[in-house]
């Protein structure tokens, strides 16, 4: 009986050790595995968007360039527009296109 109980309270023993310490040890492992994953993916998608930043930002001052080009433009248009309006304007393309002359002006043509 002694032999008995002996056996018994080995097994217990032993299965206090296994259960209690073995399955806190795959459990942690398990867990860190998963963190470093985790951190991984985090790093890579930090990594990813800082290049997207990147290239948004110099997209950014591509489009301020050309808004600041398109503003030019725009207040030559409007230096254009205001100068067609004036007799001048009408004056010179009669003379270019209709080949219209002023009173008392001589044109003189080249030899064909």
């Amino acid at each position: 009986m002694a032999n008995k109980k002996e056996r018994v309270t080995r097994r217990s023993k032993t299965r206090r050790r296994n259960s209690g310490f073995g399955s806190h040890k795959r459990s942690m492992t398990v867990i860190t595995v998963i963190l470093v994953l985790l951190v991984c993916v985090l790093s890579v998608n930090a990594l990813t968007l800082q290049a997207k930043d990147k290239d948004y930002r110099q997209q950014e001052e591509e489009l301020r360039a050309q808004i600041k080009e398109q503003k030019e433009r725009t207040k030559e248009i409007k230096e254009y527009e205001e100068y067609v309006k004036t007799d001048e304007y009408v004056k010179e393309v009669a003379e270019e296109k209709l080949g219209l002359v002023d009173s008392g002006e001589i044109i003189f043509k080249p030899a064909e």
